[in-house]
């Protein structure tokens, strides 16, 4: 038998090569001298940040410059990080760059950013563009392929990109379909280098010290534009490997239901629930459905390919064709050793128990239980590629047109999800205490699971899926200078959105597919299937099992030919969604005076048709609904300049977002292991509102800037989950679609629990809500107060950001009685909550100094609790603990060209915490990722 121990192995990690070098962000015409006062007049490309141009500096000082300079001239509420900014945090990809934005926080998956929150507005909420485009970006999470609108930023390595901004106010000339924010990524812009042949590259050593791997990270940019200045060049690549590990617990949820006896006291008669104290109590306080220690080992690779050229025959015309490749390949081992009470309490004898003040069975010893291992798989890639073109031509001195077209394509396989599973379905003397929430106490008691002769490999299942988004986009505007404190925009747009998803499934019994002697329920576990699992140090207490078998996967999938198996195409996972949207928009832009204060702005209309052709099926029939809404969105932003550094900003827009993909779709699907049917629903409204916002800027000295944000937004339909429980006969789908040998299939087609409870879940038109909140934020160099040279090396970088929202939720409350078949019942009751996915309060913080020769930084990000949807089986909610990271590095150059840098990123090794039910706290997981250290050299010429 082989033998798993968890704690892994060091790797050398050997990075070859002398780099050559490019700056990495393009030098300028006219630098931003250090500390000094960033003007209007120079800072004409900064300012254009917002507008998706190449940022022009050089230094962190001079980047922090320059993104201030951006964000005091937008006519537009934005944050901007420009490109040094970017490659001097620690950061591994762009969610965690983003995450140093006011008011944007992220979710980690795997221990690395994967998705923003703008404002306490979720992914789907926000809008990105790659070089002005919107596209959607794919990537593998925790429960499988992102089948939505969010943008999955860990496809993107930071070093790609010259610049982020962040819109968070709306214009007429921006695209719609964000409440939360629009965010434009910028790749290179070759003609704002310098004359000539310029590269810059990076190396440097990954390690993560939980799983004990080294990888490299590696990064690299070259150009060349012509003396004239009129043709340029340039082309990036980034490119990482690394391993990191996910160790905890995990309780699945947890239920309410009757077992089979309670202290030797029986609890039904045949199948039919009889009613005594003790089997009340237990059946009607809330169990782990499938409490579990466990590991998961990520393997990532992520690669990145940007190309740029850009022609400018005239002083009047550019012409930008631009390119961007990334592929993103994730591999996900798990290591489950487990019990399933889930759907089967009613085989299983609790012999002793406690219940606490909330109504947990937070402690037990059962009898007859059904133990499991677990060991799942899954290979998957993320392939995008976008190619755009731009041309910028000015007709006259006062009239300019801008046209762009492109296409953007993200295709998410995930070509293997294998799960294999060993049951023991009659363990005598097992327990848990659940009585320290974090850290569980899981036991098999002296007999252990670590005996394969004990299991029988009972069932086995391998699910790939396919999953592609493709953005086709057309537009352009016209730009006229009437006067010189006033233009007139007028602009048109054409997109076409697909999205499409299709599963398969091989997924059996292992009795369904071969011949089982009676009594029998898998096949006999051999030590030529199995290995041995070691958990490590997962914060588990004294007397927890910490050792089990669990499938060797290669012989053990051999033993049942799982992947000689064909897969068939799944119905309720297969679907589709077309939309194509036209539209056009109107705004006016000023540069004025007011009562002889500087006064500037925009106002302007947008008009959007959407038409939305969505395809799923139900049951085996495929079915296509086809529909369209028109949106007319005004937008209105002013700025008045109390002084030339005192801003007062307001704006007021209509915004919309479109509904979720998967809450789109006709039909839906059967999830026969947790006995539950996801209907979707194409009539969804779109999620509306009216957004203020107000802020005060004060630009008090060079490169300082302290502000205070408020935002209010009135959503007047907010498409919410809804959950109900029935019966399967209630769907009115056919048996057939059930997967034989599968919980559900026995159930309801083996007749031995006719009145099995499904849940039911589906999207509903919601009235809404309101959100509203504010933000502080404060750019502190500390040459403000003092010439000294060390202490005006040190700044200050910090934003507070307090939300609050109102949402109405439908949620099914706990059970106060059981039924014949010993399952719960109750009432659904109305609870106001925050929106999902908002955190009420976050914070972020950077502590740097620097000089010419060094630069220290260290950076905390921390994010309140919040709930992250309205879980299920009568819990109240489900949601994360609030987080802390803390982040570091340090740069010293050796010369202007060469420089050494270590970074470290989850310093503190801080654990992703969840619960569920928002009233007592429930364990849903606690996992750790471990830190990760990066050390290398960076290199320009």
């Amino acid at each position: 038998m082989n033998k798993r121990v968890f704690t892994g192995k060091l790797k050398a990690a050997l990075l070859l090569g002398s780099a050559i070098s490019l700056p990495q962000v393009a030098q300028a015409q006219q630098e931003v001298t250090p500390g000094a006062s960033v003007q209007q007049d120079e800072t004409d490309e900064v300012v254009d940040a917002a507008a998706g141009n190449e940022i022009v500096v050089t230094g962190f000082r001079q980047a922090l410059d320059a993104a201030i300079a951006a964000k005091r001239q937008s006519a537009s509420q934005v944050d901007v990080i420009v490109a040094e900014d970017i490659a001097k945090f620690p950061d591994t990809n762009l969610a965690e760059s983003l995450q140093r934005v006011p008011g944007v926080s992220i979710q980690r998956e795997a221990g690395e950013g994967r998705a923003i929150t703008v404002r306490g507005l979720g992914q789907q909420f926000t809008r990105v563009r790659v070089n002005g485009m919107e596209a959607v970006a794919t990537a593998t999470a925790d429960a499988g392929a992102n089948r939505e609108r969010g943008f999955d930023f860990n496809v993107f390595a930071s070093e790609l990109f010259s610049s982020l901004v962040v819109h968070k106010t709306a214009e007429a000339s921006l695209d719609e379909g964000s409440l939360g924010a629009v965010v434009d990524l910028n790749t290179g812009n070759p003609l704002a280098l310098d004359t000539g042949f310029s590269a810059v590259a990076s190396a440097q050593v990954r390690y993560n010290d939980l799983s004990e791997d080294a990888g490299p990270r590696l990064a690299g940019l070259i150009g060349w534009t012509n003396e004239d200045g009129t043709f340029g060049v340039s082309a990036s690549a980034a490119y990482s490997q690394y391993k990191t590990s996910e160790l905890g617990n995990n309780s699945v949820r947890w239920t309410q239901g009757a077992f089979r006896s309670v202290g030797g006291s029986s609890c039904y008669t045949g199948t039919t629930y009889t009613p005594n104290s003790a089997c009340n109590a237990v059946g009607l306080a809330f169990h782990p459905r499938i409490p579990r220690y466990g590991a998961v080992e990520h393997d990532r690779e992520r690669l990145g390919l940007t190309g740029s050229v850009q022609w400018a025959p005239t002083d009047r015309t550019k012409l930008s064709v631009d390119g961007l490749y990334s592929t993103f390949k994730a591999s996900r081992d798990e290591y489950w050793g487990e019990v399933l009470f889930r759907s089967n309490e009613r085989t299983i004898d609790v012999v002793d128990y406690e219940i606490d003040a909330d109504n947990n069975l937070i402690s037990g010893t059962f009898n007859n239980a059904w133990v499991r291992t677990e060991r799942y798989q899954r290979e998957s890639e993320t392939k995008f590629h976008q190619v755009s073109a731009r041309l910028e031509h000015e007709l006259s001195d006062t009239v300019k047109i801008d046209l762009l077209g492109g296409f953007s394509k993200s295709e998410a396989p995930i070509t293997r999800e294998a799960t294999i599973i060993f049951d023991d379905r009659d363990f005598n003397g097992y327990s848990y205490d659940y009585s320290d929430m974090d850290n569980p106490q899981l036991s098999f008691g002296n007999n252990g699971i670590s005996n394969p002769a004990q299991f029988q490999l009972a069932e086995f299942r391998d699910r790939p899926s396919e999953t592609t988004n493709k953005f086709r986009t057309v537009s352009g505007n016209i730009d006229w200078q009437a006067t010189p404190e006033l233009n007139f925009e007028v602009g048109g747009v054409y997109r076409r959105f697909d999205f499409d998803t299709i599963g398969y499934r091989a997924d059996s019994t292992y009795c369904a597919a071969y011949a089982c002697a009676p009594g029998q329920y898998g096949l006999p576990v051999t030590a030529d299937i199995a290995e041995l699992f070691q958990l490590g140090s997962a914060g588990q207490p004294a007397g927890n099992t910490n050792e089990w078998v669990v499938p060797l996967l290669g012989p053990a999938a051999d033993a049942v030919n799982l992947f000689g198996r064909d897969p068939a195409a799944f119905p309720g996972d297969t679907r589709s969604v077309r939309e194509e949207t036209t539209g056009g928009y109107v705004q006016a832009n000023w540069d004025s005076d007011f009562f002889g204060l500087r006064f500037t702005g925009n106002l302007g209309l947008r008009y959007v048709r959407t038409d939305q052709s969505s395809t799923g099926f139900v049951g085996t029939q495929q079915v296509t609904v086809e529909r369209d809404y028109d949106d007319f969105l005004p937008a209105l932003n002013a700025n008045l300049f109390l002084t030339d550094d005192l801003i007062l900003r307001g704006a007021m827009s209509r915004v919309i977002t479109r509904p979720s993909l998967g809450a789109l779709t006709p039909g839906g699907s059967v999830d026969p292991f947790n006995f539950r049917i996801t209907t979707g629903n194409p009539f969804l409204e779109p999620f509306r509102a009216m957004a203020y916002d107000a802020a005060l800027e004060w630009y008090f000295a060079p490169g300082a800037l302290a502000s205070v944000a408020v935002f209010s937004k009135e959503i007047d339909n907010f498409p919410i989950a809804g959950s109900q429980n029935g019966t399967f006969a209630d769907s009115q789908l056919p048996t057939s679609l059930l997967t034989p040998g599968t919980p559900l299939y026995e159930a309801i087609v083996g007749g031995t629990n006719i009145n099995v409870p499904i849940e039911y879940r589906t999207q509903i038109n919601n009235p809404g809500g309101s959100l509203r909140g504010v933000e502080f934020s404060l750019n502190l160099p500390f040459s403000v107060f003092t010439d000294s040279t060390f202490l005006g090396g040190f700044g200050v970088l910090g934003n507070v950001t307090l939300i609050d929202s109102d949402v109405d939720y439908t949620v099914p409350s706990a059970g106060t009685g059981l039924d014949r078949s010993g399952n719960p019942t109750g009432i659904s009751e109305v609870y106001t909550r925050p929106l999902l996915d908002m955190a009420k309060k976050a914070a972020n913080g950077t502590l740097y100094w620097e000089n010419d020769k060094i630069s220290i930084r260290t950076s905390l990000a921390w994010r309140d609790e919040y709930i992250d949807g309205v879980s299920g089986n009568r819990n109240v909610f489900e949601g994360f603990e609030d987080i802390l990271n803390v982040d570091a590095s340090v740069r010293y150059n050796l010369t202007e060209q060469v420089s050494l840098t270590v970074e470290g990123t989850n310093l503190t090794d801080a654990a992703r915490k969840r619960w569920v039910d928002d009233f007592t706290r429930r364990n849903y997981e606690n996992n750790r990722f471990g830190r990760i250290i990066m050390a290398g050299v960076r290199v320009q010429l």
